[in-house]
């Protein structure tokens, strides 16, 4: 009989063009607002403290915001993934170490109308205390006290659950989710770490070779 097939996607530079976070330091930090993530690449506070202090600190009017939010490139193909899966049974998941703040701002719609499972921290924004991030509760099954969730968790989860996993991400913190996944799609960092440590990848610059594959199943 044929395996289930679940499908997990990063979001940050693998749905769209690159992360948040590099479009927000080009937007809003100077070199002193950056102090916290510099702490964060001298193992000095975690991932999840570091964006959550970087967060803070933007504090603009929402129009501004949103302005912003709309300049940040988005692969439509990722629709076409989703509405594949859909129309497969294949359930999708999307899993950051980002916030659901302007994940939905940017691809609420294709959440809601094909049901994909967004895995990440939760984000509230107000110009008065900018953009704040909460950890999900201790007791979810993809908590993970550094980045607040595991993309990790949610490949192993689904395969005691008796799924195939098809992993794409760019990055490398999305190296052990695809060291355990069944079929790795990646990019960038991502892409080198998995071929340096031996294992069995496709590369891909945008949803077009993933939406291939997906049609094929």
């Amino acid at each position: 009989m044929k395996r289930k097939t679940a499908f997990v996607s990063d979001f940050d530079g693998t749905i769209t063009g690159d992360d948040f976070f590099a479009y927000a330091s080009e937007a809003f930090f100077d070199e002193k607002s950056l102090a916290p993530w510099r702490r964060f690449k001298r193992g000095e506070i975690s991932h999840f403290e570091a964006l959550r202090k970087m967060f803070s600190q933007i504090r603009v009017p929402l129009g501004k915001l949103n302005a912003f939010m709309d300049k940040i490139p988005v692969d439509a193909g990722f629709a076409t993934a989703a509405q594949i899966c859909r129309e497969k049974n294949i359930p999708v998941y999307i899993c950051s170490a980002g916030c659901d703040y302007y994940i939905n701002y940017l691809i609420g719609n294709v959440i809601k109308k094909y049901d994909v499972s967004l895995v990440t921290n939760h984000g509230r924004y107000s110009p008065e205390s900018g953009l704040t991030m909460e950890m999900p509760p201790a007791d979810s099954p993809y908590f993970d006290p550094l980045t607040g969730i595991s993309k990790a968790a949610i490949v192993n989860r689904l395969h005691k659950e008796g799924y195939d996993v098809i992993y794409a991400g760019d990055g490398l913190p999305d190296y052990e989710a695809a060291r355990n996944a069944d079929i790795v799609f990646a990019r960038r960092d991502l892409l080198t770490k998995c071929r340096e440590a031996g294992l069995a990848v496709r590369s891909f610059n945008d949803f077009g070779v993933i939406n291939a594959y997906l049609k094929e199943l």
